[in-house]
């Protein structure tokens, strides 16, 4: 197929259709890794023939790539608005936290596709972004904890990288068994877990 023909076409694709055919390939790449995802399997899924597809994106990395800067990008629109709001150290971690599993709910398949996929897949030009956004997750949470502590509002004692780590595994490891639609909304389930990280799940004396 022409290149020229394939931008054409691709421009003209709906929105809608677009999102449709993303959230398919999400769900795909989630379930069984980039490298082993074909255009085929995506088409397949997508109730289509795999030339079909061509008419829409002009390969399974750009698929991929929008994917991952959407949700990246939905995600900093949040934290941002969080880190602009000049809320306390407590409050701020816990508007992170609850930002975060809102972003789980709105793209857990991209969530989970980051957390496999992200390291390898920064070492391409194309994907360099993942590299950025990811110090600058680093360091807003940090700069978060070390306000905390410095504030006497978190224990002198944190360790704050560890804290970090702790606190953004457990968050994010949730897209491995969150559905959206189930018993419990994304800020529930917020809040049980920053009474546990926050409070501890002790009886206190």
């Amino acid at each position: 197929m022409p290149a020229a023909k394939k931008k054409t076409t691709t421009a003209n694709a709906s929105p809608e259709r677009r999102r449709e055919l993303l959230n398919t390939a999400a769900e795909v790449f989630a379930a069984h890794g980039y490298n082993a995802t074909t255009v085929r399997r995506i088409a397949d899924e997508a109730g289509m023939l795999a030339g079909s597809l061509y008419y829409h994106f002009d390969s399974k990395e750009s698929m991929l790539d929008e994917i991952l800067s959407n949700f990246l990008t939905e995600l900093w629109d949040g934290y941002d608005a969080v880190l602009a709001a000049g809320l306390g150290p407590r409050e701020t971690i816990e508007a992170l936290v609850t930002e975060s599993f809102r972003e789980i709910d709105r793209h857990r398949a991209a969530v989970a596709i980051y957390q496999k996929e992200s390291r390898h897949l920064a070492a391409q030009p194309r994907f360099g972004y993942l590299t950025d956004s990811q110090r600058k997750f680093e360091k807003a949470w940090l700069g978060t904890l070390e306000r905390g502590v410095a504030g006497g509002v978190f224990r002198a004692d944190l360790d704050i990288r560890l804290t970090y780590r702790f606190v953004r595994d457990t968050v994010w490891v949730a897209a491995s068994w969150y559905r959206p639609g189930g018993q419990h909304s994304p800020e529930e389930i917020a809040r049980q877990y920053l009474s546990m990280v926050l409070d501890g799940i002790a009886v206190r004396g």
